[in-house]
């Protein structure tokens, strides 16, 4: 397994994810596009010391930026992990 750091690269505050974290116990988290849902689920549990139920994991296409020559250029393609924490946990993103 990789290192916590290379998998997670950010806690992901919307209004939906707040939202989601106050009634169901649900953390967005911006992931790496390679990471499977198993090395998400051990990365959370290390890194945050929480017990991970579930993780969802969706990808997401870059979108497309102009140039100023009027040429378009890509921006990265990213993956969302939704990890679903066990009764008692909880992650104080504060």
């Amino acid at each position: 397994m990789n290192h916590p750091g290379t998998i997670i690269k950010k806690v992901q505050i919307t209004e939906k994810g707040t939202g989601l974290s106050e009634k169901e116990n649900k953390y967005l988290f911006r992931v790496d596009p390679a990471a499977n849902k198993l090395e998400i689920k051990q990365a959370v549990e290390k890194y945050f010391n929480v017990a991970v139920s579930k993780v969802n994991t969706m990808r997401y296409m870059g979108k497309l930026k102009k140039n100023r020559a009027s040429r378009f250029g890509r921006k990265p393609d990213w993956k969302r992990a939704i990890v679903t924490l066990k009764e008692g946990s909880k992650i104080d993103l504060s």
